[in-house]
């Protein structure tokens, strides 16, 4: 749960400053993915910090994933938002509306009761058929990407958010489904290519998602696809459980921290006011 807990962190701090960065880098096309964007995006600091405590993140997430239900793991890098909103409030000056400040206590109250009734990660390996359709999914998070362009405005950062939330929910699943690390292994597991698609997919359209349209509703969408289907994954084919007894307080933490989550969208997003100085600056 430490380890939860800690990637929480390192995500929600690494949203403001890619943020940031995205805010204030070049338009590209219109279409919702935009692999230059990335490239724009990488010649500024804060995008590497940013990639550097993903990193760390996904580190502290693949030992968390390891010893964790599924679903817990995923509430809690839904509360990354709620960290996004306080580092947001220290280092960008944003202030916090009482409720705002509730919805954080919200989150933490939530992850309590799921730490409470988590028991021990499902003993299922899942199936090849399990497998394959996580990299089924992972090209279809392309593919939602690339029809993404010919929607409106606000449908277009929805669709965004909810495609890299379903890219990170791949990446989720499929860190149980990888049970060796020797290159024949990885080479021969079609869930380790579903992993490095479906992260890269997510990446690629969270990306284009901060830098386009409502981010607040490419965010909530992102919470949505990153929580819910991970969750019901590792329940039905992967053989998570909860604690004796406690699977009414499971279901209520994990409702609790992803509505708080929830109301907390809008801090996927960089003040206007900063991310237009940064853009000005990089002008200079």
């Amino acid at each position: 749960m430490i380890c939860a807990l800690g990637s929480a962190v390192c995500f929600g701090t690494a949203s403001v400053l890619q943020a940031v960065a995205a805010r204030a880098t070049a338009p590209g096309t219109g279409s919702g993915v935009d692999p230059a964007l990335l490239l724009r995006a990488v010649r500024q600091w804060r995008y590497v910090a940013g990639l550097a405590l993903d990193g760390l993140g996904f580190l502290l997430q693949i030992v968390a994933l390891r010893s964790l239900p599924i679903y817990t793991v995923g509430a809690a890098l839904a509360a990354s938002l709620a960290v996004t909103a306080v580092v947001a409030a220290r280092l960008l000056r944003v202030r916090l509306s009482g409720t705002e400040w509730g919805a954080v206590g919200v989150v933490c109250a939530g992850l309590a009761m799921l730490g409470l009734a988590s028991g021990a990660e499902g003993d299922e390996t899942g199936s090849t058929g399990l497998r394959y359709a996580m990299l089924a999914v992972a090209v279809a998070v392309l593919l939602l990407g690339a029809a993404a362009g010919r929607l409106p405005d606000r449908g277009r950062a929805l669709a965004l958010g909810l495609g890299a939330g379903c890219g990170f929910g791949v990446v989720e699943v499929t860190v149980r489904l990888i049970d060796g690390v020797s290159p024949g292994a990885l080479l021969t597991n079609p869930a380790a290519y579903a992993l490095l698609l479906g992260g890269g997919a997510a990446f690629l359209l969270l990306t284009s998602a901060l830098q386009r349209g409502s981010v607040t509703a490419a965010t909530a969408g992102m919470v949505i696809g990153e929580t819910i289907g991970p969750a019901l994954v590792g329940v039905v084919w992967l053989g998570d459980r909860t604690r004796e007894g406690l699977g009414w307080l499971a279901i209520l933490g994990f409702a609790v921290a992803v509505a708080g989550a929830l109301a907390l969208a809008r801090f996927g997003e960089a003040p206007e006011g900063v991310a237009a100085g940064e853009a000005s600056g990089a002008e200079r």
